[in-house]
């Protein structure tokens, strides 16, 4: 079982903001199923929370219970003092600013859900995990096992919003669509931070990635760039990672008799030709490159070869590990 608590708060009475309705309720929408329609979290989207007594509430029954995964999102204002950071709530008072980060993530590391994501797009969110509060101090610092944060800027940065959205959020929507999945088709914590990271400048806000994970967690899934099944294929082309898998005109769909111009021997063989598909959808991906050739066709026309990358040996281990 996932469950996810997505809350967006624009209404602050001193200080409104424009994009973070939109924000929760666009990464509500993509969370709630998989690339294929199939379920994924069971979503609670909240919006306007007005009091820290009602956020909080939703924050302790998240994290109650032992689910498979569980992920919390704020957009909405941040705050930073001597005494710590704060999900800032409508209520907010001098030294009563919201809920207290350092709570948060207390209540995470003692959640009986094997998985706990938190990802933050307020100012100051990197601060999340490095508690400053002297009374709380330790206990709030570490990460236990299976929490995982991700958070739009760091302790001493704003976090921009631009054309009602937030720019971190924005590119987090991005990376569930699909941005950042892997060769299988899944999206991780990691891969999510790492699609984010490269497409902000070293001038802009900086999003930090803080986990203590044993086992892969996937936020969501989309149909692969490439088969299951064409991928599982790789240690049948390639018995070993650094063997060469041959080629000659018979694996060339061009290469027929039908064609006018000159054909080169051996003719197009359809049993080669579907091979020589997959092998070409494996190089689009990455995985495999033509030897001593710019491109598969003319590997194969001039009887040449194409071998593994580096990223292909890793999906060749996989692949022969039985874990795809």
């Amino acid at each position: 079982m996932k469950k996810a608590l997505v809350v967006g708060i624009n209404n602050y009475p001193l200080s409104p903001l424009r994009g973070c309705i939109n924000d929760a309720s666009d990464l509500a929408s993509i969370l709630e199923t998989h690339g294929d329609g199939s379920p994924n979290f069971d979503v609670r989207l909240e919006t306007d929370v007005k009091t820290k007594s009602e956020l909080k509430t939703m924050i302790v029954e998240l994290f109650s219970g032992s689910s498979d995964t569980v992920l919390l999102y704020f957009s909405g204002h941040g705050f930073l003092n001597e005494l710590g950071g704060y999900l800032v709530t409508p209520d907010h008072k001098t030294y009563d600013e919201g809920i207290s980060m350092d709570e948060v993530l207390i209540l995470a590391n003692k959640s009986q859900s094997k998985d706990k994501i938190i990802i933050l797009d307020c100012c100051h969110s990197g601060t999340f995990g490095s508690p400053t509060s002297p009374t709380i101090g330790r206990v709030a610092s570490q990460l236990d096992e299976g929490v995982s944060i991700l958070t739009a800027s760091r302790d001493d940065e704003s976090s921009m919003e631009i054309n009602g959205h937030g720019v971190f959020t924005n590119l987090l929507l991005d990376a569930l669509q699909g941005g950042a999945a892997d060769l299988r088709g899944h999206i991780s914590p990691g891969g999510v931070y790492a699609y984010i990271d490269q497409a902000l400048g070293a001038w802009e806000q900086r999003p930090v990635f803080k986990t203590n994970v044993t086992r892969f967690t996937s936020l969501r899934t989309i149909n692969p760039q490439v088969s299951l099944n064409t991928l599982r294929k790789i240690t049948e082309y390639f018995p070993a990672p650094q063997q060469e898998f041959s080629l000659d005109p018979s694996y060339e769909n061009t290469n027929s008799k039908t064609v006018v111009h000159d054909i080169i021997e051996p003719y197009a063989k359809d049993e080669n030709v579907a091979v020589f598909k997959n092998l070409q959808k494996l190089q689009s991906v990455g995985l495999v490159v033509p030897v001593d050739s710019e491109y598969m066709y003319f590997a194969a026309m001039e009887s040449k070869a194409c071998k593994l990358t580096s990223l292909g040996h890793h999906y060749w281990r996989l692949v022969k590990d039985k874990r795809i």
